[in-house]
């Protein structure tokens, strides 16, 4: 996806570890939300109260769920599903990875 109508964004960032993850918030009609963001470089472990949707649109990134050992790559185009209650470990080993954080019905 690459553009989305009639929402409304949170123009004050989400920012983590130091800048190197930075995101916007962007909210639907129908009350759904989901963050835009981008990763630097690195590597970041993230929990989650809701499941989640990451898509990424740009770069690529590893993965690991919470709970498991393997290695997980994302590519652009890709997408990677985590659980409520949960998290995962997201690696960036060059360039930026853009992704669309989408928050599922639990």
């Amino acid at each position: 996806m690459s553009s989305f109508s009639n929402v409304t964004v949170d123009a004050k960032a989400n920012v983590y570890f130091d800048g190197r993850v930075v995101s916007h918030t962007v909210h639907f009609a129908d009350g759904t939300k989901k963050t835009l963001g981008l990763i630097y470089p690195g590597k970041f472990h993230f929990g989650t109260a809701a499941p989640e949707r990451m898509e990424i649109i740009a770069g690529a990134c590893e993965v690991i769920l919470d709970g498991t050992t393997e290695v997980i790559t994302i590519e652009a185009g890709t997408a990677f599903d985590v659980a409520g209650n949960s998290g995962f470990t997201i690696k960036v080993i060059d360039g930026i990875c853009e992704y669309i954080c989408s928050f599922l019905p639990a």
